[in-house]
């Protein structure tokens, strides 16, 4: 079997094996005008190039035996049906609306011809409205499919999300409503077609906002677990997130910008810059237990990689800790720390949150799937601190080197407004004990401050009080996390099937 180039690619990133027909052009090269009748068969492959992009490639390799063209073939195929993780049939959603409108376009043009060349087949459904992928999720026969793929931005992401998790609760019996219900993991795999206006799931747990990368991850069936965290009020369960859960500058920013729809993606930067300028603060007490099993810190400079050891070591910690002290450890009143303040803003995130803008995001060490999120407290500061503050998450500095931010990781928290601690002393029996003294403090005349809302990963929440937990690797992603930027990627790329030929 011959090729002009020296080819090396591992077998878990071939897309497909194709019989080829060489054409009339093809056969005028050099050796192959010697042949009667040449054979030859195409590998498909992924290449991979900068910045964590990837592209479909191939090669074709020529040779005068049929049968030992044949049996290459047959030979190659039989080691893709060995790779078991790969999908088969998904479901998908498209979002025509989202973003620039072009879900619909980029899914037929750029992602369809790839899953029908790696043979996988689809049932797409075209969303009509808010909440139909979700409501479409408990209707579906869920077990049919390998995975589950949304084509759209964050906010299709999270219906399907909402949608698949709910399914798995209400199949196996689980209140969502109770705080404390241990949930049920979802096995079912989410890709993500980034085509909406922002896309940060898809950047922080790829490395790239790019439509063939990420069909190419799904297509080689990367597994990338995920922590999604609960936001409860009052025993009544309200949100899953995954990326951001932001309270003041985020949560004011969302707020204003839902208003101006019409102005598209540019009214975020309106909106933020009209919130800088407001500079308002708000007044509450957090509590919040420190996730103790974790190997890192928010400090660290270990950002979250493929096959992350800390991911790993920290579900394992996690396990041991929960067999060992049980549900008992995880309401220990010794356990939870109590911070009262003025605040600027108050973050909790998942992931890194790194996107185009911001790099290396709002916590860099943040980890996709240790069973934490990284609790950053911005104090009242003054505006000119609070800037450099923001600035920092677009550079290479440590963002939370400033006297007036904190950063925890945390496993559970709760927050109660100034406000909310007045009209409502009923957040839960535990709020009460905690935050019971908190209006002591305070004259009455100061608790006419209005409240902020959460921005719950692009969503806004009625709720100021809330309670969040953080389930570790509640699902699945069809991704590898970020990989290592590879030493020598033009090299990489040019000695581009592991020593298969």
């Amino acid at each position: 079997c011959v090729h002009t180039e020296n080819c090396f690619v591992p077998t878990s990133e071939i897309i497909a094996v194709e019989e080829t027909e060489p054409n009339n052009k093809q056969r005028n090269i050099g050796k192959w005008q010697k042949m009667a009748k040449p054979h030859a068969f195409t590998v498909y492959y992924v290449k991979k190039a900068r910045n964590h992009r990837w592209r479909c490639s191939d090669v074709t390799f020529w040779c005068v035996d049929e049968h030992l063209c044949n049996q290459w073939i047959q030979a190659l195929k039989e080691l893709l049906e060995v790779q078991k993780s790969r999908p088969k049939q998904l479901l998908v959603y498209i979002n025509p609306y989202g973003g620039k409108r072009q879900g619909k376009r980029i899914y037929e043009q750029k992602v369809a011809p790839l899953f029908s060349l790696a043979s996988i087949s689809t049932d797409v459904v075209i969303t009509e409205h808010a909440n139909h992928a979700k409501d479409n999720l408990f209707e579906v026969n869920i077990n049919k499919y390998d995975g589950v793929v949304c084509v759209g931005g964050d906010g299709m992401f999270s219906e399907v999300m909402h949608g698949l998790i709910g399914r798995m609760q209400k199949d196996s019996g689980i209140d969502q409503n109770n705080p404390k219900a241990p949930l049920v993991q979802c096995n079912i795999r989410i890709g993500i077609i980034p085509a909406g206006s922002t896309d940060c799931i898809c950047y922080s747990t790829v490395g790239i906002s790019d439509p063939v990368t990420s069909a190419l991850h799904i297509i080689v069936g990367d597994c990338q677990p995920l922590d999604v965290s609960s936001v409860h009020h009052n025993n009544t369960f309200l949100k899953y997130s995954v990326s951001l859960l932001g309270y003041g500058f985020y949560g004011d920013i969302l707020k204003d910008s839902e208003k101006k729809r019409w102005m598209g993606p540019m009214r975020y930067d309106y909106s933020g810059f009209k919130t800088f300028l407001s500079h308002h603060y708000y007044e509450g007490t957090i509590s919040f237990q420190p996730a103790k099993h974790t190997l890192g810190s928010p400090r660290d400079k270990d950002s979250c990689r493929t096959g992350c050891y800390i991911c790993k070591k920290s579900e394992q910690q996690l396990a041991e800790q929960q067999k060992e002290c049980g549900l008992k450890h995880e309401e220990d009143e010794e356990e939870w720390k109590v911070i009262k303040g003025k605040f600027l803003a108050i973050n909790a995130v998942n992931m890194s949150c790194a996107c185009p803008r911001s790099p290396k995001g709002l916590s860099p060490a943040a980890h996709l799937a240790d069973g934490s999120a990284d609790l950053i407290l911005v104090r009242k500061c003054s505006r000119l601190d609070f800037l450099r503050y923001l600035v920092r998450h677009t550079n290479q500095d440590d963002q939370f080197d400033f006297s007036f931010v904190d950063v925890y990781r945390v496993k559970s928290f709760q927050f109660t407004s100034k406000l909310s601690e007045d009209n409502e002393s009923n957040v839960t029996d535990i709020g009460k004990k905690r935050f019971g003294q908190f209006c002591r403090d305070h004259p009455a005349c100061c608790c006419n401050i209005a409240n902020s809302s959460w921005n719950c990963d692009g969503e806004t929440l009625d709720s100021s009080a809330i309670e969040v937990r953080v389930h570790c690797q509640l699902m699945k992603l069809f991704a590898r996390g970020i990989e290592e930027n590879c030493k020598d990627e033009a090299a990489y790329s040019q000695s581009s099937v592991e020593q298969l030929l």
